[in-house]
């Protein structure tokens, strides 16, 4: 095959997969979010559903129904759901429960038994190994707390000489500063390719450089571990006219 169509089936199979991999992993989680409350909550807030029907309908004395909760009370109740199409009533009745859970913790009574329930939870066997690393996934989808951020700054990170990105978060702990009688600042360094994780130091005012990009092209530049480059803070000539370019586009060599 020509070497010119291998070359241009390279470059724009990688822009393909670069536009195409986040959405597709974004509709899977949403599916997968979806099917996990319909599977593991839905169908028992059906069945519960269900089960009110058979109750009402035995207290009104409808002929339709024999025994209280009798196998054939079930059979008609689940061809009529069958019948109408009625399992997005679980799905419905599920995500009031979450809400509800979700009010009921925010309270202090559900913050005072989450927290017992939570304490069991990391020193129970097995459970323990686990939990702590799930939560901290869900915790980073899902809390409504986030960090923030003010500027993007360098600052020589590990050691001398070696600059590395960060972003400002606030003023030091007041100790430090009383201890040291100097200007403190606190840093976010974030690590590559995520930058949910990374450290948090404290360094002299004086010793950072405040960086003219926003919190969003420092990220990228984190994530891409260096290969997305703020436009304006690209030496080249050609980096302007690189700038529009879409996902997965590179120089031809």
């Amino acid at each position: 095959m020509p070497e010119g169509f291998i070359s241009d089936f390279k470059r724009f199979f990688v822009r393909g997969l670069a536009v195409l991999v986040p959405t597709l992993l974004t509709v899977w989680f949403i599916i997968v979010v979806f099917m996990f409350v319909q599977n593991y909550l839905g169908k028992y807030m059906n069945t519960a559903a269900q089960w009110t029907i058979v109750q009402y309908h035995y207290v009104m004395g409808d002929d339709s129904f024999t025994l209280k909760g009798g196998e054939a009370d079930w059979n008609v109740v689940k061809a009529y759901w069958r019948t109408y199409k009625l399992s997005w009533i679980g799905f419905v009745l599920a995500l009031a429960v979450i809400y509800f859970v979700g009010r009921f913790i925010t309270s202090f009574v559900g913050r005072s038994v989450w927290h017992v329930t939570e304490q069991a939870f990391f020193r129970t066997p097995v459970v323990r190994q686990v939990y702590p690393f799930v939560k901290q996934v869900t915790d980073f989808l899902f809390t409504q707390r986030r960090m923030k951020f003010s500027d993007v700054v360098a600052v020589e990170y590990p050691r001398k000489g070696i600059w590395s990105v960060g972003l400002l978060t606030g003023e030091s702990m007041r100790t430090l500063t009383e201890k040291l009688s100097s200007d403190l600042v606190t840093v976010f360094i974030p690590s590559s390719p995520t930058p949910f994780t990374g450290y948090t130091i404290t360094v002299r005012k004086e010793e950072i450089i405040e960086l003219p990009i926003s919190i969003d092209e420092a990220l990228r530049f984190t994530v891409s571990g260096g290969v997305i480059m703020p436009p304006r803070e690209q030496l080249t000539a050609a980096a302007g006219d690189a700038a529009g370019d879409l996902p997965g586009d590179s120089d031809k060599q």
